[in-house]
């Protein structure tokens, strides 16, 4: 679940607002500090920052572009059918329902009831949708947070579309655990069951052109324009925001590494995504090319169910493209490796302490014989509205 978000650049070495792109200044690479001009935001208590990411889904495009994706729709519709066994004559909580078209797909694999949770205004077109399909008496469409909302009943299997960019960002995985913790029945059933998180150093074709760009100005119009590049690598790739751009296999220049596993079952698997999914990762190059960052992908697995053999829904450069694409992490300025290069390190994603719906990624990485950097990067959304930031004071007092 992810809200449509375009790839922006900044002219300057800025970056995103709190700890996610450094507070009075995120260090660069080389240790130095980059000075950033950020405005001050209206200050804003965590319900009301909940409140705008949940007005964000009460627009159609939102659901428009997660229902054309057909790798996502498909996969889940799938996940769910082959479960059908688990599903028929049981109940069904889905968390952030949306259009509630997870919600039909249970009934339709054999659900009794399904109890349709959603907290923006989106939940009044559900119903719309649930009443033109006949099914009133089976599927209960129900305003409001899974953490507010109360159930007649427990329920046998939770099903949510929970995953957003970067697999963390909008913390929507924290609904599902209180959710599991709340209304599912002991040995229940949960829909993805697992994610897991890849990385890999990458090369950026689209990054490539367009710092290469400045060396092809003479050609063009007899005006030497070749001492902008290094400023338009500054421009583009100094800020410590998280971009998402959709990658192919050719882009990935070393075997790519699972840094995170989570399944949804384990206890204990809240506080640590508070506390933050961390791996360590370690590569050995394919060839010669210009590495550009590192990119980060999920993937989620549904339990085999009546096939027995499990379903896995991925985001990988080396599958068809999906809403999600990849999420990338420039460095600052590209880094030559060959064949063999050995890049190391270790990536931790945690929300962002101004604002828990924000992905933050805190990176550390050695590249052949350089010495160790590291770089925060955060997710950017000026949709959202939701990049506030407080002071120290209010942010610990509306953290008890």
């Amino acid at each position: 679940m992810s809200l449509p978000k375009k790839r922006k650049i900044e002219s300057g070495g800025g970056g995103v607002g709190g700890e996610g792109g450094g507070g009075e200044g995120a260090e660069q690479e080389d240790g130095g500090e980059r000075e950033v001009a950020r405005p001050r935001r209206p200050w804003c208590r965590r319900q009301e920052r909940d409140q705008q990411y949940y007005e964000c889904y009460s627009d159609i495009s939102v659901h428009e572009e997660m229902l054309a994706d057909r790798i996502r729709t498909e996969a889940y519709r799938l996940g769910i059918m082959r479960n059908g066994a688990a599903l028929r004559g049981k109940t069904v909580l889905d968390v952030g329902a949306g259009t509630g078209i997870l919600s039909i797909f249970c009934v339709q694999a054999g659900a009794r009831r399904v109890y349709a949770v959603e907290a923006s205004a989106i939940w009044q077109q559900a119903r719309e949708v649930v009443r033109l399909n006949g099914l009133e008496d089976r599927v209960h469409v129900l305003p409001g947070q899974v953490e507010t909302v109360e159930l007649p009943e427990q329920v046998d299997v939770i099903v949510s579309e929970w995953m957003g960019y970067g697999l963390l960002h909008e913390s929507m995985l924290s609904s599902v655990l209180h959710a599991r913790a709340k209304w599912l029945k002991e040995g229940g059933l949960l829909l993805p069951a697992s994610a897991e998180l890849f990385l890999a150093p990458v090369s950026d074709p689209t990054l490539e052109q367009r710092l290469g760009f400045w060396a092809h100005v003479k050609q063009l119009y007899d005006v030497d324009m070749s001492c902008l590049e290094a400023f338009a690598t500054r421009c583009l790739m100094g800020p410590s925001e998280i971009v998402l751009q959709d990658l192919c296999g050719e882009d990935v220049l070393a075997r790519p590494q699972r840094v995170a596993h989570l399944d949804l079952a384990r206890a204990g698997l809240e506080q640590e995504l508070q506390a933050g999914v961390a791996g360590r990762f370690r590569f050995s190059c394919y060839g010669s090319a210009a590495m550009h960052g590192f990119a980060f992908w999920f993937q989620v697995t549904f339990p085999g169910g009546d096939s027995g053999k499990p379903l896995v829904l991925s985001t990988s450069p080396f599958h068809p493209v999906t809403h999600w694409k990849q999420a990338l992490l420039y460095l600052n300025e590209p880094v030559q490796v060959e064949q063999d290069t050995a890049i190391s390190g270790e990536i931790t994603l945690l929300p962002c302490s101004h604002n828990h719906r924000l992905l933050r990624v805190q990176l550390s990485y050695k590249v052949g014989d350089e010495e160790e950097k590291a770089k925060d990067f955060s997710m950017e959304d000026g949709q959202w509205l939701l990049s506030q930031q407080l002071p120290p004071e209010e942010e610990a007092r509306l953290s008890r």
